[in-house]
């Protein structure tokens, strides 16, 4: 049985307080549901496949960051969140871009997964076709959120808007989808990282 490093259980750990301290009066809890639930799933996958198909310590740890920017979402919702509201101050931005910082991850982290159950399955080698695939996923996987979203504002209404968190921006679904495009692109960029990673876990 693979020994789980002692920076994985720190990562495992801070997300667990994180999600427990998100939880703890959010701003609104249906919001909360809805934004942290992404997490909530990826890491119950994450327990049923541990011992099936243990993941590189560099995605987990991509993963754990990812899912506080879920769950710090969910807790004041993306247009409240203080450190967003930092930067738009700070810059003098027009709006709070703490869910574009999302939609990167959305692009970024879903990149590094797709690639590491590709090549460790020898479902595709390592060539133009694994970059073309894993860039379509993710497009795939960021339409199917703004779906959701849609499902959503149509099923609640005005009870939708924290969770969707357009900022009076016409174009945020469009925007979000290339965020989430240029978050993919970046991660293969920097796949020889993720290269020696997938080489480390398979080695064990």
């Amino acid at each position: 049985m693979k020994k789980t490093s002692l920076l994985i259980k720190i990562m495992f750990a801070l997300t667990l307080i994180i999600f427990i301290w998100s939880g703890i009066q959010p701003f609104e809890y249906l919001t909360w549901i809805l934004e942290v639930f992404p997490g909530v799933i990826g890491f119950a996958l994450i327990a049923y496949y541990w011992n099936r198909m243990r993941l590189s310590n560099f995605l987990l740890i991509l993963i754990c960051v990812h899912c506080w920017i879920l769950f710090v979402g969910g807790k004041y919702t993306y247009a409240l969140v203080p450190a967003g509201k930092w930067v738009q101050d700070l810059f003098g931005l027009q709006r709070n871009h703490w869910d574009r910082l999302g939609h990167f991850a959305q692009g970024f982290v879903p990149a590094f997964l797709a690639r590491e159950i590709l090549l460790r399955n020898k479902i595709l080698k390592n060539d133009l076709w694994l970059k073309f695939i894993v860039i379509s996923i993710c497009l795939g996987f960021s339409a199917f959120y703004e779906l959701i979203e849609f499902a959503v504002a149509m099923i609640l209404n005005q009870a939708s808007d924290a969770f969707l968190g357009t900022q009076g921006d016409v174009w945020d679904t469009q925007k979000d989808m290339a965020i989430a495009l240029l978050g993919a692109v970046m991660a293969l960029i920097l796949a020889r990282w993720h290269d020696k990673a997938i080489t480390t876990v398979e080695s064990k």
